[in-house]
């Protein structure tokens, strides 16, 4: 980066300390991750200096035979990987290619079924501050208040009442695999239509350690980030029946021209999990988290369903006496880095709330393993039982920063 160091050393320096950050703390955020070198590579091209509006052969610019080819490739790797009908990679992100299935969909003031927020489930599936809380009248569904698990009589005995028009499955912070054809058939009964967000187990799917949604839902939305290790970017995923509704709701209705040096990236990471490696990948994921799980179980912590099936592990400290956003602090001081969150049935207000979330695909991708996961959790016990020790805290950074020497991590090698 010599010359963004010449023209900007300010940005340029504090580019350098995030890559130091990124490679001597371990990061627990279930929806971070590494990239490859490629996917980097591609992400920073000159690719970002053209504009692309509409589709490929049927674009409003001139200029775009090799842009055409790169979608094409991307959209046909997407299809290819998750065995889909049809495929668009162009929108930006996770909640605007959610945004999109509203436009494709529904009406305006429709109802819909989401897994609500403090539940675990996303923003954009119907919350309040939400667009989506906001232009459509929602019926969240809740877990089992005895297992804090989904319970899908509860939730198809309201979809029967309630008759929304479509029912969203996934979340952000569940950590139990979701059965998508019970959701589908409970869509079917209803007349409703299926959507899937798999934002957060997307590298799962492809990995074959989750079950996927496309045999069972009508559209299915993702990032192509956190497990899938692409770059900042969303793609979405449905039935051939419906591709001319998102594709019209993606571009014009809520987006321009596409990022053309995301969907040259999005490319690679696609081509990437089409791998053996990368099944490996996602399977020692799984591994890493339920280790991590029992560990914690083992020290006396509260898991939110007693364990996972995932990537993500969801904590209560509500026993260990105190809550979410302090420990979340002083693990990031001691070199571990996690986010506080609400768990079902929180009595903390969600910006102090009673539980932190932690997740293995950013660990798994620098080659940790069962072993590491023992380490982490008595350095984690260590940190929460004495939080206000900062020479320990201090002293555990340390320790976690030899750690990760041993591991460097994709992109930063």
């Amino acid at each position: 980066m010599e010359h963004l160091k010449k023209i900007d050393p300010d940005i340029y320096n504090l580019i350098k300390k995030e890559e130091q950050r990124q490679y001597d703390k371990i990061r627990l955020i279930p929806s971070e991750n590494y990239t490859s070198r490629a996917v980097l590579e591609a992400t920073g091209t000159i690719l970002t200096n053209k504009y692309s509006e509409g589709y490929s052969g049927k674009r409003y610019y001139e200029g775009q035979q090799i842009i055409d080819q790169i979608e094409n490739i991307a959209n046909e790797r997407a299809k290819s990987l998750f065995k889909a009908e049809h495929a668009n990679t162009q929108p930006l992100s996770g909640s605007p290619a959610n945004m999109a299935v509203y436009f494709a969909l529904l009406k305006v003031g429709d109802k819909i079924m989401g897994q609500g927020l403090p539940h675990g489930g996303h923003l954009t599936h119907g919350w309040n501050v939400s667009f989506s809380g906001k232009y459509y009248q929602s019926i969240p569904y809740g877990l089992s208040e005895k297992t804090n698990r989904l319970d899908y009589d509860q939730i198809r005995d309201l979809a029967k009442k309630e008759r929304p028009k479509l029912i969203w499955a996934g979340a952000s912070a569940y950590p139990r695999e979701i059965d998508f054809k019970i959701f589908s058939d409970i869509a079917k009964e209803i007349g409703a239509y299926f959507a899937a967000d798999i934002a957060h187990i997307a590298g799962l799917v492809a990995g074959d350690v989750h079950q996927s949604p496309i045999p069972y839902a009508d559209v299915v939305t993702t990032t192509t980030h956190k497990t899938l290790r692409g770059p900042r970017g969303g793609m979405i995923l449905c039935k051939e029946q419906f591709a001319k509704e998102i594709d019209r709701a993606v571009f014009p209705t809520i987006q321009g021209g596409p990022h053309n040096h995301t969907t040259a990236a999005i490319a690679v990471a696609l081509k990437e999990a089409d791998s053996k490696s990368f099944k490996e990948y996602a399977n020692q994921v799984v591994k890493n988290a339920k280790i991590l799980a029992e560990e914690l179980l083992a020290t006396g912590y509260n898991l939110v369903t007693g364990g996972t099936d995932n990537h993500l592990i969801l904590i209560d400290l509500t026993n260990k006496g105190t809550s979410g956003k302090p420990i979340a602090k002083a693990l990031d001081q001691a070199g571990i880095v996690c986010n506080y969150n609400s768990v079902p049935f929180d009595q903390r207000k969600p910006f102090d709330p009673s539980g932190i979330r932690l997740g293995t695909p950013a660990i798994t991708s620098r080659g940790m393993k069962e072993k590491e996961m023992i380490q982490l959790a008595k350095w984690m016990d260590q940190v929460i039982k004495n939080s206000q020790d900062e020479s320990l805290l201090n002293k555990i950074a340390q320790e976690v920063k030899d750690l990760c020497k041993n591991f460097p991590p994709p992109g930063l090698d």
